[in-house]
Parts: structure tokens; C-alpha cells; sequence
């Protein structure tokens, strides 16, 4: 099963109101495991930065100019993604620039079905308490210390983290089949060889013998002796 941990940078929070993408983070995942296949691009948003944004993620609007726009590499983003579904934090924001960045270059969008929301499987899982990419990554003790600003690219690759803890931690990922563990060839179960022993024997001693025959005689009006009729 092949997945997408993806994230985003943008210059503000509304892409209607012209705010763009800067960069774009994904990281392959199979059967919830990283591939070591990413994806990840900086491009330039073709306007100013927004001392906001730029507190956030770190990149300035003469850093960015420097980078291809985002119609230059729209179609090695939409080939990279392919028809997987993309796990992100907090989906629907990254989905609405991602589309909006379609849109205006008149490609097919991505329905939300396509997202798999982290931040709600969180919120389900653990209701009531914080559920931010960093405080996941304090929960299930993933080391995220190199993350001085957000960057799309490092967040995509804590966010395969905590998405295989979210969905069971390791154990799904692991193959066991393989090794006869179990499932085997064609779903039978596999056999495993157990060595010969000889049969023990069990008939009783010369002593035991005259155990119970010594503790037979102390039994009174033993039931096996009575002949007549009863009743």
C-alpha cells in the first residue's frame, strides 16, 4: 500500500486572498513504512513574504526568488503523488493550496477523500488533549529537535513517524509471512518440524503393584464384590 506523508510552507493561511505555496515536502511510505523516495521543492510564491509567515518557516522572499514557480513543477509534484493518498496534519489546509495552485493552472484537483488527516485521528485518539505535530512527537518520543523553523520536508518525515504510531507502530510493518510465521504459501499454515521421542512407558512398578494391593484390602464391603440381588 503505497502512501504519501505530505506537508507544505505558504506565505499566510488563505490562498483565495493571495497567499502561495513555498514549499512542498513528501515522503513515501509502503504499508506505512518510508521508502527513502521524497519528494521536495522550494518555489518562489511570485509576491512579498509576510514577516508572519516568515517567523514560522524561514524563507525569505530573496531566498525563494531564486526557485522555479509552482506551474514549472506542477506535473513532477501531481507524477510524484501518483493515485496514492496523501497523509497529511491538518488536511485541509494543505489541500486547499495544493488546489488552488491546480485550479489556477487548470489541472484536475484532489478531492479530500484522497487525505488521510492525521490531526483527527489524533484528536480521536487521544480527545481533549494537544495533538500538534510537536506534541505527538513528544508523546510517542520521536526526536524532533532539529526543527527550529517548520520546513515541509523534515515535517513530512515526522509526520511518517507519527502517523506508523498512530496506526499501530511498527508490528504492521513488519513481514512475517515471509519467514513462515505465519500465512505461508496459498494461506496455509506452515508446518514446523518437530523432532522423534520415543514413546515413555507407563506401566506401573512391582512396588506400586503392592502399594495398591495393600490399600485394596483396607477398603470395606468394597461395591466390585457384592453378587446377590438388591432393591
Amino acid at each position: 500500500m503505497r502512501e504519501i506523508s505530505f506537508d507544505t510552507e505558504t506565505t499566510g493561511l488563505n490562498p483565495r486572498g493571495g497567499d502561495r505555496l513555498v514549499e512542498i515536502g513528501g515522503v513515501e511510505l509502503i504499508n506505512h513504512i518510508p521508502t527513502g523516495n521524497v519528494y521536495h521543492v522550494y518555489i518562489n510564491p511570485e509576491r512579498d513574504m509576510p514577516e508572519e509567515a516568515f517567523r514560522v518557516h524561514g524563507l525569505s522572499e530573496e531566498f525563494l526568488g531564486g526557485y522555479p514557480v509552482f506551474r514549472e513543477i506542477a506535473d513532477a509534484f501531481v507524477d510524484f503523488i501518483g493515485d496514492s493518498p496523501m497523509v497529511i496534519h491538518n488536511a485541509g489546509f494543505d489541500m486547499k493550496f495544493i488546489n488552488a495552485e491546480l485550479e489556477w493552472l487548470k489541472k484536475s484537483v484532489y478531492p479530500m477523500s484522497r487525505a488521510v488527516d492525521t490531526l483527527m485521528m489524533a484528536r480521536q485518539r487521544f480527545p481533549g488533549a494537544q495533538v500538534s505535530l510537536d506534541a505527538l512527537c513528544r508523546r510517542f518520543e520521536i526526536d524532533n529537535s532539529s526543527r527550529t523553523f517548520h520546513g515541509a520536508l523534515l515535517d513530512s518525515e515526522l509526520l511518517a513517524e507519527v502517523y506508523l504510531e498512530l496506526t499501530g507502530g511498527r508490528q504492521p510493518g513488519f513481514e512475517l509471512a515471509g519467514n513462515g510465521a505465519q500465512g505461508g504459501v496459498g494461506g496455509m499454515a506452515a508446518r514446523k518440524e518437530r523432532p522423534f521421542r520415543e514413546p515413555r512407558p507407563h506401566a506401573p512398578s512391582e512396588a506400586e503393584l503392592a502399594a495398591h494391593r495393600e490399600f485394596m484390602t483396607q477398603i470395606k464391603d468394597p461395591i466390585w464384590d457384592r453378587t446377590g440381588d438388591e432393591g
